[in-house]
């Protein structure tokens, strides 16, 4: 079977929106022209029609082939090639041309560089930020092999918003997230955090269906909160094709409500949960604390 035509029946509430919106044309002709990669098309994202009419999009820096394998992700895998050097300032540009007030800045695992790929995330930063100083950052970084140096290098450039996700439970990360480790994405979040004083908002989040248990999720969110999380999504895994990992179970949007309230009653500031709902998706419905822009804005002033 081809694995580009794999087809399965998925559940009414799981349901798509074709672009009928002109913006969604434009962004995507502007993306093109600026030769950007997005994780919208390259994770097959079941939002991109609505972000993409809506004039947003979650850029996907450092290239489109990944060194890791997960089981999970439609990303394709594959040696990488040299990194860009004007990709920052692309980004930066289709930020200025759709007025943009909150971006999301992502990428590849880059193994086969000695930072990972944070210095590239670094330059990107401080690229956007120099057109649109008063954008709101956020970066969905991978684990940089747990190296602080190299997240360092991120965390200087002050982004407003630092996310990492765990993706899935500590017993299924293993089978899910190929290299990665459920305690070293914890330890990343806090990391991350303490380099700047705490003045960052970070985030973190779940896909549901792989077979976890419900005691499993809970605790899931219990070490997010305990590694100072404080925003988080939790979404329905899809599988992208025959070649990845099967969907156990679909959970319903009822379900993904439940886990909503009791994510903000174990102290989540913000929780986006719902069966279509992703990392980057409606990123700009969560506001960083005061303080924490406060912070970066009194930081950077003083460079």
């Amino acid at each position: 079977m081809d694995p580009g035509l794999h087809r399965e029946k998925k559940p009414d509430w799981i349901r798509v929106r074709l672009p009928h919106n002109p913006a969604f044309w434009s962004t995507k002709a502007l993306i093109n022209d600026l030769k950007l990669v997005t994780v919208c098309e390259e994770a097959q994202c079941p939002n991109r029609w609505e972000c993409w009419g809506q004039g947003t999009a979650t850029f996907m820096i450092a290239g489109e082939k990944c060194t890791r394998a997960c089981g999970f992700c439609a990303v394709k895998t594959a040696k990488p090639e040299a990194l860009e050097e004007d990709e920052p300032q692309r980004v930066a540009e289709a930020t200025k041309r759709m007025n943009l007030n909150h971006i999301v800045i992502t990428a590849v695992a880059r193994d086969d560089l000695k930072d990972g790929g944070a210095e590239h995330f670094q330059r990107t930063i401080e690229a956007v930020r120099a057109v649109n100083p008063k954008i709101i950052i956020e970066v969905l970084v991978p684990d940089f092999n747990d190296k602080d140096w190299a997240l360092n290098l991120v965390m200087e450039a002050r982004p407003h918003i630092f996310n990492h996700n765990i993706e899935t439970v500590e017993r299924l990360t293993p089978l899910v997230r190929s290299r990665a480790q459920y305690q070293r994405s914890l330890t990343v979040l806090k990391k991350a955090k303490e380099m700047v004083d705490g003045k960052v908002a970070t985030k973190s989040g779940l896909m549901l269906g792989l077979g976890e248990h419900e005691e499993e999720v809970l605790q899931a969110m219990d070490d997010l909160c305990a590694h100072g999380v404080t925003v988080l999504t939790m979404g329905q895994y899809l599988r992208p094709s025959a070649m990845h990992l099967p969907v156990v179970e679909y959970i319903t949007p009822e379900r993904f409500e439940e886990f909503r309230v009791i994510a903000l009653e174990k102290g989540f500031r913000h929780v986006a949960s719902g069966p279509l709902v992703r990392s980057s998706y409606h990123a700009a419905d969560f506001h960083p604390e005061d303080d924490v822009l406060d912070a970066i804005d009194a930081e950077l002033a003083a460079r």
